[in-house]
């Protein structure tokens, strides 16, 4: 995997933890 991809894999990832739980942010 290059740079770009796990940076895109981490904010997809983060975002889906922000939809699942907003109660949190």
């Amino acid at each position: 995997m290059t740079v770009v991809a796990i940076i895109a894999c981490a904010l997809i990832i983060y975002l889906g933890f922000v939809l699942v739980k907003p109660e949190k942010f």
